[in-house]
């Protein structure tokens, strides 16, 4: 038998737990972590550039310079850039803007960073290197646990078992410090790369939605493992405490 304040911090738990891994879905899937806003600028003599960005091969400079060129925005898995809709050959005066993102591989997310992107193969930056890989990995990680620790609860539920709830709630918390660890490995690559690579005066650069809702996901899962953590301790200490009561 669970007592009802058990069986309320289960369901609070189990819905804040949903809530950060949609939101945490939501922030890897988009591509607004971090954006750029330029001054009004002509894009006729950017088309070359534009071209690389979307179909040459990823190159740190060319990627970051046309990023601040034309109001890019990055995140884990796309960089994008606003470019013009209309043909080339059809010159508006205040043209209609559109988002152009390309994703990035996987071997471009293990590919090594270097000291100097302006000066190819350079010292490798091992730090920003770990730094762009973390950022990708821990999500997934983090995804991975919460997922396992639904299938754990699950499993609780079937054979009507309280204990593997403090399991849940570890998975949840080491969930929590992958998508911290994420934000803060993201932050410390961009204000790297702008030590090497600093934006032109009048671009500033903001940080995004995506990152946001990142942020908002890992006290939803601390919240959501301290729960899980508080039910799985405290029905234990009353469990105990009746089996000793029943035997004296």
């Amino acid at each position: 038998m669970v007592d009802n304040r058990y069986a309320t911090a289960l369901v609070i738990g189990s819905v804040l737990s949903l809530l950060a891994t949609v939101y945490l879905s939501v922030a890897v899937g988009t591509q607004h972590w971090y954006q750029y806003s330029c001054p009004p600028v002509k894009h006729e003599g950017s088309n070359a550039s534009k071209l690389e960005f979307l179909y040459g091969e990823f190159d740190e400079k060319t990627c970051s310079e046309t990023m601040f060129r034309l109001n890019g925005t990055l995140g884990l898995w796309w960089r994008c850039i606003l470019v013009p809709s209309q043909p080339y050959w059809f010159k508006a005066p205040e043209p209609k803007m559109e988002t152009q993102c390309v994703s990035f591989t996987l071997p471009q997310q293990f590919s090594p960073k270097y000291k100097y992107p302006r000066i190819h193969n350079n010292e490798e930056d091992l730090l920003r290197t770990y730094l762009w890989r973390c950022q990708f990995l821990l999500p997934l990680v983090s995804l991975a646990l919460v997922f396992l620790g639904g299938l754990v609860g699950v499993c609780a539920c079937l054979c009507r078992s309280f204990t593997p709830t403090l399991g849940v709630g570890v998975l949840h918390l080491l969930a929590g410090l992958c998508t911290l660890g994420t934000v803060c490995c993201f932050l410390a690559g961009v204000d790297l790369l702008q030590q090497y690579l600093p934006p032109p005066e009048g671009v500033e650069g903001s940080l995004g939605w995506s990152l946001y809702l990142a942020l908002i996901s890992f006290p939803l899962q601390m919240m959501a493992a301290a729960l899980f953590l508080w039910a799985a301790r405290s029905h234990r200490k009353n469990y105990t405490r009746m089996t000793a009561y029943r035997v004296a």
